[in-house]
């Protein structure tokens, strides 16, 4: 059975002005209701309502005119591409020199429990790999954190390689529709393990990347956790300015 979610109040505050967007409830160029009016409709805080607004104005859908109020745009904008670096972190697992390090069951640590919303030491599944490149060597280690109870009925507890990739095993496996990723980057030095697996002398540091993916209604699904070597990556994007 697919794992369902019951979305924060300020994503059904998004889905349900998006959807009155789309379907002419709100014409373009039409005035919102106040803050005030959303709070009542939805039973909500001033915040949450603020949120979700802000949400639809940066994906597009609305204008804010200082003093005035928020107008339905003619246009939502054009949604951002999934930039290269992520694409391949969703891709197959049996793609390229990659090496399934190991699976296991284990408490949720912090770093996890934060990209997944779940409290630390929640129950989750982690698979570790390493990625080489032919005259290069490791360039990446990366692992997935995912909830034990979605894990249930899936290979994502198998060491073996997950042929069509994890966004698409999840998706396919639990029915899952996945919405957006959100992208931390940061740096810090590299523990004693990451240096024998990446080949990094002692002391040295590692650029990470943690990704959250997102279902549909608004909640992590499973995270993916990067590590890799500054001198033999990049992380290269390109968007549209608006």
């Amino acid at each position: 059975m697919p794992i369902e979610y019951r979305p924060p109040k300020y994503i059904t505050i998004v889905n349900a002005l998006q959807a009155r967007i789309e379907d002419g409830t709100y014409a373009s160029g039409e005035m919102l209701p106040s803050e005030t009016a959303l709070m009542g409709e939805f039973d909500t805080s001033r915040p949450t309502v603020v949120r979700s607004l802000e949400i639809l104005r940066q994906a597009g859908w609305i204008d804010t005119q200082q003093g005035k109020g928020r107008f339905v745009r003619s246009k939502p904008a054009e949604p951002r591409s999934l930039p290269a670096h992520a694409a391949s972190l969703l891709a197959g697992e049996a793609e390229g020199r990659i090496r399934v390090l190991d699976v296991a069951e284990v408490p949720a640590p912090a770093r996890a429990s934060a990209a997944l919303n779940i409290d630390e030491g929640s129950p989750i599944v982690v698979r570790r790999r390493l990625v080489s490149i032919d005259g290069l060597g490791p360039v990446e280690l990366g692992a997935a954190y995912v909830p034990v109870q979605l894990a249930v009925g899936t290979a994502v507890g198998s060491a073996e390689p997950l042929s069509e990739g994890l966004l698409r095993h999840l998706s396919v496996r639990k029915g899952l529709h996945f919405d957006h990723v959100t992208e931390r980057i940061s740096a810090r030095p590299a523990t004693t393990d990451e240096c024998k697996l990446l080949e990094v002398d002692e002391g040295g540091w590692l650029l990470t990347a943690l990704f959250s993916v997102y279902t549909r209604a608004g909640q992590p699904a499973f995270a993916l956790d990067v590590a890799v070597p500054p001198s033999r990556h990049e992380f290269e994007d390109s968007f549209p300015i608006t």
